[in-house]
């Protein structure tokens, strides 16, 4: 399936921080969401600033338009506000992003595993994100470094312990 590109990306002014406050407001809303909804389309959880630039996310060869570099950082830095987003770098390069936040991921893996009676089951997190039976569900091939902390979120709740099995991480659902 191929992305469906919102109306404002063909709209050129949409690639210049707008001047009036509410304007910027709602440009940033829209940017935000068109951000989270590509991530979450193509499966990325990192960008790199400099390389985004480049990416058809922020520049739109269709209307040679190409969001700048400190207007980027502006966006990321409000998807940082909502927490969709992490610094990696202290010089805001690179970041994370969730475009569900851990404890939405952790729910979905928990209704999975109660729908189908797994409770009281042991799983690697490589079984959780890459196995056989968690293909088609919307977890599946999530980053170790996102299923962790959407474990922890589980944990916290006491529905979960992770566990360091020998050679691999691993949870137990309650």
């Amino acid at each position: 399936m191929s992305f469906e590109w919102p109306w404002q990306y063909n709209f050129p002014p949409f690639y210049s921080l707008q001047p009036n406050a509410n304007t910027q407001h709602k440009q940033l809303a829209a940017w935000c969401s068109l951000v989270l909804s590509y991530l979450r389309h193509h499966k990325l959880y990192t960008i790199d600033v400099l390389e985004a630039q480049e990416s058809p996310l922020f520049h739109n060869k269709k209307i040679q338009r190409k969001f700048p570099i400190e207007a980027i950082q502006v966006v990321l830095e409000e998807l940082r506000k909502k927490g969709n987003l992490e610094w990696i770098d202290k010089s805001k390069t690179r970041c994370l992003i969730m475009w569900r936040r851990p404890e939405e991921w952790g729910k979905l893996v928990y209704q999975w595993v109660s729908k189908n009676a797994m409770t009281n089951s042991v799983f690697t997190f490589y079984e959780l994100s890459n196995g056989d039976d968690t293909e088609g569900e919307e977890f599946h091939g999530l980053e170790e470094w996102l299923l962790l902390r959407a474990l922890q979120f589980l944990q916290s709740e006491r529905k979960a312990e992770i566990i360091t099995l020998s050679d691999s991480k691993g949870v137990k659902f309650f």
